[in-house]
């Protein structure tokens, strides 16, 4: 073997990205005797993952140069765990970066340059003796995962070099073991040249953060597999055609091989040389999200009657294709429900186990996703063995972006665009396509490769491309960035593109093109967003070559840090004293970083429904937009309720082929009372899933019908006095008294029984903690005049009023604006104490759109607890409501406010009937609507201070429980997070006039 001597060079050469790594191959098991294939535990593989020894230094001049040599003394080291960042166990620091590069503003480089004087260097160090299953025989060591580029010695001897942070690194080193211990040295770099192509959007991490283990292989070895695993002959047939790379010597060995059923049972029996030559399986089960039918091939290498080694690889018969412009999945039109998923853990970033993985997995097939587009590097192989047994659609990405490098302040400048068309990165680029390539292709869930992201366009990513469609052609090739430049249209099987508008969309869909639509990211889900999904959802019936999109993103990037106060709290960028950093741009999941749902997975679970259930008095039509699956493992339960109250249920197998859509008769009860009755049916699982138990609910429809009047309820003529006041006035009965400020222009006492029941006079508001969309948006700038002209508002007139049986006084309010801006709100008090509060505003011209109207009340904080009669059950607002239904609901105001990483609006529930507000004792406040239903939040925060705080912590223990009622609230928005506003439709115009009623009682 020829020496090589290591070189820093490496580190700023783009040329140089691999070193006596062996060539990548497929992640298929093999198994060196029966009984281990039966347990499906190899004895040939050793894992290094644990403790390992660890030096840091800050840069290449100050690490310990010759600590991989055998006698030199590393008892000065300290202790790290593998896998895992060293940023997230004491060593350098946590970055956060979105778009541009780490080091901007600190060193003035350009590819492929890399710092001299901030470049940490860990030096890791692992004592281990092989175990003897592996003795004497050929052995490997695998790096899964090395952020960013590492050097590797054993005992002494130079392994090699590698790079590309996300498939594996492997090289033989069967030379260099010794008996007794062994000494593995591992010096990882932060960064190099690869730097320059892995500008994702994500937390600046290195070091060994994925598994490390050795692996040995028998004497005849089949060290590479590629099934094609097809559908034909009407997608009814599978056509099986495998090929294999074998190593070791082939005299005498004969290859057999069986395919078993999901029962275990053989279907096919022969040789490889057949499988070589393709062999067609009748009546096959196909493979897909909603049925993934996995069979089992196993390959058996025999000398005489000596078993070698057994293979064993899990294949899914699925054909992916094109035909007329639209994308097929076994011939059926397929739309994509995904989301953008990065491996991530609030405790150990992206060195994540199988614990969340599972839980990654059961929670998308519980919210009704079927597809991941693996952003933006190919993840932990056991993501795709999973993804093959649950059902996940897969686009398989590429660790590639270069996003800094072309997009400087949102603008297009390619002036020193890398990997572009310059001939020194082609062949690492095309490495990095390979790697992903050969490790992933056995897997029938990988369905699209991806080239990468952001990187714009140019000759070594349209060889990437190349490169997909020579080495598989039964899968298609995706890449967003030819929407930057059109001369490289060919790139891309499909049209992709980010946060395009749904007027955009449609714009590209009637324009007759030849290739379909996905969106690769958008529904920007920062913060308290997710509005207006259904404008993207509702096209998917509306044009075939519409076939979805992926949600960004899956799971907030949040680092949970044990602060100076004694808090563990959700941190984000720039909290770690990080510069440059992107702040809270990492908080965009649908999922909380420690893997809390939020409310915004309402929306989510409803809209990508596969089943869509229309409901009315007399029945239910089930729209079965399943491809494959009828409905027959559910069951549908029909409820009637009056007021909320649920007065009649009935379950009901209703059987609806996939891509059909039926209407069948329920016999609700007839709603012979006065009241609001709704009808409901809800989808649930019969029997007990990979991930959901039975019972499950996957969908929902409901209708809402009046009948007969109800009638207002008329005050007993009740004593009661009336006393006018020079600065106050009183309304005072059996057991209430009530006070209204004429110089607070408001209601400031509500006693009944002797309990007070205000703090504070009640304020009307304009305005609504702003949302990470809405600063994006410059919402502040635009609408900021709302938030003074009712903060600062004053009182100008009143009026009052006494019939027999009340007394209403009305308060004429100025705006704290330029211009004359009024609006009103009065009080209604009658004979029982209750008081009527009615509120309205009479719109005014050339204004900004009003982010909220409504009135803020001030209560004592006892009053946690929430029961309402309205949309629910997680928060929801005018343009995220399709997710919530019409329901008794109950929370607490704490639980209400959901922890998005920078406090802002949140809480909100639409068309609310009435709102209870009570403490431990039931004792409290009703809202009651009157006339039309209002939006509601009950917080332990106001919106002021709400507004104030960058940071959960920061807002104080609760003093007060804050109850908002509203006439109306602003959509949250979620086009994007940089500039998009709510769509125009779920604004709220100067012009309109806006009135809101609502009674208050005592409970």
């Amino acid at each position: 073997m020829t020496t090589i001597l290591p070189s820093l060079d490496w580190l700023e050469n783009p040329e140089v990205f691999a070193v006596n790594k062996i060539p990548a191959h497929s992640d298929h098991a093999y198994f060196a005797s029966q009984a281990e294939a039966d347990l499906g535990q190899t004895e040939l593989k050793q894992s290094l993952n644990g403790t390992w020894q660890f030096a840091y230094a800050v840069n290449p001049s100050l690490r310990l140069a010759n600590f991989y040599q055998m006698d030199f003394d590393i008892t000065s080291f300290e202790f790290i765990q593998v896998p895992g960042h060293i940023q997230n166990q004491g060593y350098d620091k946590r970055q956060y970066i979105n778009t541009m590069y780490p080091w901007d503003g600190q060193e003035a480089l350009r590819p492929p340059q890399v710092s001299k004087s901030y470049n940490p260097v860990g030096s890791y160090v692992k004592h281990f003796k092989l175990d003897e299953a592996l003795a004497s025989k050929k052995t490997f060591i695998s790096f899964q995962g090395v952020e960013t580029a590492f050097y590797v010695w054993l005992n002494g001897h130079f392994l090699g070099y590698g790079e590309d942070s996300f498939t594996p690194t492997e090289f033989e080193i069967t030379d260099f073991l010794q008996e007794g211990d062994n000494k593995l040295a591992v010096e990882v770099y932060k960064r190099s040249s690869a730097s320059w192509i892995e500008d994702q959007d994500f937390w600046r991490f290195s070091g060994i953060f994925r598994d490390v283990y050795l692996f040995a292989v028998p004497d005849v070895h089949i060290e590479d597999l590629f099934v094609n695993q097809e559908l034909v002959n009407d997608y009814k047939d599978g056509h099986l055609r495998v090929s294999a790379k074998i190593a070791g010597a082939l005299e005498g060995v004969e290859i057999t091989a069986q395919l078993l059923n999901q029962d275990q049972k053989a279907v096919y029996q022969g040789t490889l040389d057949e499988l070589e030559q393709g062999v067609l399986l009748e009546g096959v089960s196909a493979w897909s999200a909603e049925e993934p039918n996995l069979y089992t091939l196993e390959l058996y290498v025999k000398r005489g009657e000596d078993l070698i080694e057994i293979v064993k690889q899990k294949i899914g018969f699925r054909t992916f294709e094109m035909k007329d412009g639209v994308m097929l999945i076994n011939g059926k039109r397929i739309v994509f429900k995904g989301v953008n998923r990065h491996e991530f853990h609030h405790e150990r970033g992206r060195a994540i186990t199988e614990e969340e993985m599972l839980w990654d997995i059961r929670f998308m097939k519980r919210y009704n996703i079927n597809a991941v587009r693996t952003s933006h590097y190919p993840n932990q192989t056991r993501w795709y063995e999973l993804c093959d047994q649950y059902g996940i659609y897969l686009i398989d990405e590429t660790n590639l972006e270069s996003h800094g490098s072309w997009q400087k302040l949102g603008q297009l400048e390619p002036s020193w665009n890398v990997p572009g068309s310059l001939p020194e990165w082609k062949e690492n680029v095309l490495d990095r396509a390979n790697s992903m390539f050969q490790r992933d292709k056995n897997h029938p869930s990988v369905i699209i490769w991806s080239c990468g992201n952001e990187s714009y366009a140019g000759e070594d990513i349209l060889s990437m491309t190349d490169f997909f469609h020579e080495v598989d052609p039964s899968r298609l090739v995706h890449y967003e960035g030819v929407f930057w430049n059109r001369d490289f249209d060919q790139i891309s099987d499909m049209e992709s593109r980010m946060y395009a508008k749904p007027a955009d969309i449609i714009d590209y869909l009637e324009s007759k093109p030849t290739k379909p639509y996905i969106s690769c990211e958008y529904m920007h889900a920062m913060g308290n967003s997710l509005g207006g999904m259904s404008l993207y959802t509702d096209l998917e019936q509306k044009y075939d070559q519409y076939q979805g999109g992926f949600i960004w993103d899956y799971i907030d990037q949040s680092i949970l840090k044990h602060n100076e106060f004694g808090q563990d709290v959700l941190t984000y960028g720039g909290d770690w004293d990080d510069r440059a950093t992107d702040y809270e741009f990492c908080g965009d999941g649908i999922v909380f970083a420690n893997r809390v749902p939020s409310p915004k997975a309402q929306e989510v679970k409803q809209l990508y429904s596969n089943v869509k259930l229309q409901v009315t008095s007399k029945g239910v039509t089930i729209d079965n937009q399943n491809l494959f699956v009828d409905t027959s493992a559910s069951y549908f339960k029909a409820t009637l309720k009056r007021d909320g109250i649920s007065i009649w249920e009935q379950s009901y197998d209703f059987l609806v082929s996939a891509g059909e859509c039926e209407t069948f008769a329920i016999d609700f009860p007839a709603a012979e009372k006065a009241g609001e009755y709704t009808y409901e049916v809800t989808q649930h699982q019969k029997k007990e899933t990979l991930w959901a138990e039975a019972g499950y609910e996957l969908t929902f429809g409901q209708a809402v019908e009046t009948v007969g009047h109800v009638e207002e309820f008329t005050p007993q003529d009740k004593a009661f006095r009336v006393v006018r006041g020079d600065v106050n006035i009183g309304i005072h009965g059996w057991n209430f008294s009530v006070l209204l400020s004429i110089a607070e222009g408001g209601l400031i006492s509500l006693v009944k029984d002797g309990r007070e029941y205000i703090t504070r006079t009640p304020k009307t508001s304009f305005w609504r903690a702003v949302t990470d969309n809405d600063r994006g948006a410059k919402h502040g700038f635009d609408r900021g005049m709302w938030l003074t002209a009712g903060l600062y508002q004053k009182h100008v007139d009143m009026t009052l009023e006494e019939t027999e049986n009340a007394v209403t006084v009305t308060f004429k309010h100025q705006l704290a604006a330029p211009g004359q801006l009024f609006h009103s709100v009065s009080y209604k008090v009658d004979s029982q104490g209750d008081v009527t509060v009615s509120l309205e505003y009479p719109g005014y011209d050339n204004l900004p759109s009003l982010p909220a109207y409504g009135m803020d009340f001030k209560l004592k904080s006892a009053y946690q607890n929430v029961r309402f009669y309205g949309y629910g059950p997680d928060e929801n607002y005018i343009d995220r409501k399709e997710g919530a239904r019409l329901g008794i609901f109950e929370t607490t105001a704490q639980a209400n406010e959901a922890p998005y990483l920078v406090p802002q609006e949140t809480g909100n529930r639409c068309g609310v009937r009435w709102l209870e507000v009570t403490d431990s004792l039931g004792a409290g406040l009703i809202f009651e609507a009157v006339g039309k239903p209002f939006e509601t939040s009950v917080l332990p925060h106001s919106v002021y201070e709400l507004d104030n705080a960058s940071h959960q912590e920061e807002l104080s223990p609760s003093h007060f429980t804050w109850v908002r009622v509203l006439a109306a609230q602003m959509g949250v928005g979620g086009d994007d997070s940089w500039g998009a506003p709510v769509q125009e439709i779920y604004q709220i115009p100067s012009q309109d006039r806006q009135t809101i009623s609502f009674k208050i009682k005592v409970k």
